[in-house]
């Protein structure tokens, strides 16, 4: 069987896995949240930004907006103010409002359970549905690709994508499905914990001798 077959790339990466669970048993979604629709709102907020300034703008949010229908309602200049250090705040808004108004419409405030009808929402992307299914219903629908994901995917040699819809596609067959929603948060907390973008610590990484090093 050849190195590069789809078969022995799969056993590499259920390998990578065990190690990964090993070194970060812990792992889990790191954006606070208490229930589904803080969840949504808060990966919403997590574009081009990271988990820790987005948990720092939440608590405020969340006490003054606890239902689909306060984000509807809330004025576009609070909502604004409130959500403003996470950039972009403009367009985060207007998404926030418009899947809030969806909720409404849709759904009865409440946040769906299918990729499908996610994905309809105003603001919502393939990996912000797979974030909502995965963390908020434990619905492996798919795999979560953040800039983390995809740059250890590629540097670990699992694929060499760059798109995160085809990287996600290559994931899914050679991650277990029962492993979709973990294999991200292994990945995120490897990348920012372990394996960075410019100085990877390579010497001391747990998976040194299951990754190729692409790009190192």
């Amino acid at each position: 069987m050849p190195a590069h077959s789809p078969g022995l790339l799969a056993q590499r990466t259920r390998r990578i896995i065990a190690k990964l669970k090993t070194t970060y048993p812990d792992a889990h979604c790191e954006l606070r949240h208490s229930n589904p629709l803080e969840l949504l709102i808060a990966t919403i907020l997590s574009a081009q930004c990271t988990d820790e300034r987005v948990n720092k703008v939440t608590p405020a949010l969340f006490a003054r907006c606890r239902t689909a229908k306060d984000y509807a309602g809330i004025s576009t200049a609070e909502l604004e103010g409130l959500i403003r250090t996470t950039g972009f705040f403009r367009a985060k808004g207007k998404s926030i409002q418009g899947c809030a108004q969806a909720l409404l419409e849709r759904h009865q405030g409440e946040v769906p359970r299918t990729m499908e009808e996610l994905h309809r929402l105003p603001g919502v992307g393939r990996k912000t549905a797979n974030v909502v299914l995965g963390n908020a219903f434990s619905l492996a629908e798919g795999i979560t690709v953040d800039t983390h994901v995809g740059r250890l995917s590629r540097r670990m040699g699992l694929t060499r994508q760059h798109d995160p819809v085809k990287v996600e596609q290559a994931l899914m067959k050679i991650v277990p499905k029962e492993d979709w929603t973990l294999f991200s948060h292994l990945l995120i907390w490897h990348g920012r914990r372990q394996c960075s973008a410019r100085k990877p610590d390579c010497q001391h990484c747990e998976i040194k001798n299951l990754c190729p090093k692409r790009g190192v």
